[in-house]
C-alpha cells in the first residue's frame, strides 16, 4: 500500500512539473514576442494544463488572453479573459493580479484599432464584429462601440442588424454625451481643449485663465433619424412614418430628414391604390418638398422634384415656374430642360385638335383662323427648340433630346438642322 502512495505521489510531482515547464517556456515566449510560438506551446498542452486546478487555469487563460490579442483572434482572446473572470482572484499568482486588470483595457483597445483599420479599407462587417465584442465585455462602460457598430452595420448596407443596434441604443436612452474641458492660454489667448487630467493641472498654472466645462452634442437625435431612415429604407411604411414624425420632433430643420420624409410619401402614392389617398400623398410630398425648398433655396434638385410634381397634378405654369429655378440653380441637370419641353408640348395637342375640327372648312374665316393655328404650333416649336440646345451644350450625346430637336427642326423646315441632328443620332446608334 505504502509503495502505491509513494507512485501515486511521484505521478502527480511529475505532472505539477510539466504544467510549470510548459507554462515557464508560454510566458518566455511571451516576453520574447514569439506569439505564435506561444500559441502552439498553449494549444498542444490544453488538455495538461486545463486540469480542474483553479489555479492552474487561471495561468492557463491568462497567457491564452495575451497570445490571442497580440495575434489578432479575438473571439478566443475574449472568451479566454472571461473564464479568467470567472476564476476566484483568491487563485491568481501575484503575476496575474498585477496585471489582469489590464488585460481587458488592452483586449478593448485592440478591438477598437483593428475596427478602426477594417472600417478604412471597408471591410465594414469586420469591424462591426470587433466593436460589438469590445462591448459585450462590459455593456455599460463601452456602449459606445454599440453606436460605432451600428453605423458600420449601415456602411455594410446591413439594415437588419444596424436596425436592431440602433433600437437597443434607443431603447437605453443612449445619448453619448461627453464633457469636454477647455481652458484658455493666457499669452496667446486662445482657448484650448486639453484632456482632464490636463484640465486639472492646468486651473492652478498661472499661464492659463476660464477653465470651462462643456459637453458633447447628444447622439440621440441621430439615432432616432437613423432608425426612421432604416424603416424607409426597408420599406416598411408604418413604421418608417412613426419613426420619422418622431425623429422630425427632435430634429425639425434637419433638411435630409425631411428629403426622406418626402422621399417616403412619394413612394406611398406610387403604391397606393385608392386614387383620393395617392392625391393625400402626393400633397403632402408637394408640401413637405416645400419646406426643403425654404430650407435650401438654391438647391436645383428640390425645385425639379417640386415640378414634377405640380406637373402631374395639372399644374403647368408652378410646373414650370419650378423647372425654370432648377436650371436657374443647376444648369447641367438635362431632365428640367426635357419637362419644360414637356410642359410646352401640351400646347400642342390643343391647337392641332383645333386645326382637325377646321380643317375641311372652305370658309375665309376658318381658312384664317387655321393659318392663325399654324403659326401658334410653330411658335410651340420654336419655344422649344432653345430648351433642346440648351440641354445638348451639357450633354451633347442625349439621345431622347436629340430626338426632339430632331423633329422641331424637320416641322419648322430646317433641312440643315434636321441633317446634322439625324447624323449625330446614326452616329450614336451605331
Amino acid at each position: 500500500m505504502r509503495s502505491i502512495y509513494i507512485y501515486i505521489a511521484v505521478l502527480f510531482f511529475s505532472f505539477s512539473f510539466s504544467q510549470k515547464k510548459e507554462l515557464r517556456q508560454i510566458k518566455r515566449l511571451i516576453d520574447e514576442k514569439f506569439f505564435q510560438e506561444a500559441e502552439s506551446v498553449l494549444n498542444s498542452n490544453k488538455d495538461l494544463l486545463l486540469s480542474g486546478d483553479s489555479k492552474t487555469d487561471a495561468q492557463y487563460y491568462y497567457y491564452a488572453t495575451k497570445i490571442y490579442t497580440e495575434i489578432e483572434s479575438y473571439v478566443l482572446a475574449t472568451n479566454s479573459l472571461e473564464k479568467l473572470m470567472s476564476i476566484n482572484t483568491s487563485f491568481y499568482n501575484s503575476e496575474i493580479k498585477l496585471d489582469y486588470k489590464n488585460l481587458e483595457e488592452i483586449l478593448v483597445v485592440a478591438l477598437v484599432n483593428s475596427a478602426v483599420a477594417d472600417n478604412s479599407s471597408k471591410k465594414w462587417m469586420d469591424g462591426v464584429e470587433k466593436l460589438l465584442l469590445a462591448y459585450e465585455m462590459d455593456k455599460e462602460a463601452n456602449i459606445d462601440y454599440l453606436y460605432f457598430a451600428a453605423s458600420g452595420a449601415v456602411n455594410a448596407e446591413n439594415f437588419d442588424l444596424a436596425l436592431q443596434y440602433y433600437l437597443s441604443l434607443k431603447e437605453k436612452n443612449y445619448t453619448g454625451i461627453k464633457d469636454e474641458y477647455f481652458i484658455t492660454n493666457i499669452q496667446s489667448g486662445v482657448e484650448e481643449k486639453v484632456t482632464e487630467t490636463e484640465y486639472k493641472i492646468y486651473q492652478s498654472s498661472k499661464e492659463y485663465m476660464n477653465p470651462r466645462i462643456g459637453q458633447t452634442e447628444s447622439r440621440y437625435p441621430e439615432i432616432v433619424k437613423n432608425i426612421a431612415l432604416i424603416y424607409v429604407k426597408k420599406g416598411e411604411d408604418d413604421f418608417a412614418i412613426e419613426a420619422i414624425n418622431e425623429a422630425r420632433s427632435i430634429q425639425p430643420d434637419d433638411l435630409y430628414l425631411i428629403l426622406n420624409e418626402a422621399d417616403l410619401y412619394i413612394r406611398l402614392s406610387n403604391n397606393a391604390t385608392d386614387d383620393n389617398l395617392r392625391s393625400q400623398y402626393r400633397q403632402k410630398f408637394k408640401d413637405i418638398m416645400t419646406l426643403a425648398v425654404e430650407k435650401d433655396p438654391e438647391n436645383g434638385i428640390l425645385y425639379y422634384n417640386l415640378g414634377i410634381i405640380s406637373s402631374e397634378q395639372g399644374e403647368s405654369a408652378d410646373a414650370k415656374s419650378y423647372f425654370e429655378k432648377a436650371i436657374e440653380f443647376k444648369p447641367d441637370y438635362v431632365d428640367s430642360y426635357v419637362a419644360i419641353v414637356n410642359i410646352l408640348l401640351e400646347e400642342q395637342s390643343i391647337i392641332i385638335s383645333d386645326m382637325d375640327e377646321i380643317a375641311m372648312s372652305n370658309k375665309r374665316s376658318d381658312i384664317a383662323k387655321y393659318d392663325q393655328l399654324k403659326e401658334d404650333l410653330n411658335d410651340v416649336w420654336r419655344k422649344c427648340i432653345p430648351y433642346c440646345e440648351m440641354a445638348l451644350e451639357y450633354d451633347p450625346n442625349d439621345l431622347e433630346v436629340l430626338k426632339l430637336l430632331s423633329q422641331f427642326y424637320y416641322k419648322l423646315d430646317n433641312i440643315d438642322g434636321y441633317k446634322m441632328i439625324n447624323a449625330k443620332i446614326e452616329e450614336l446608334s451605331n
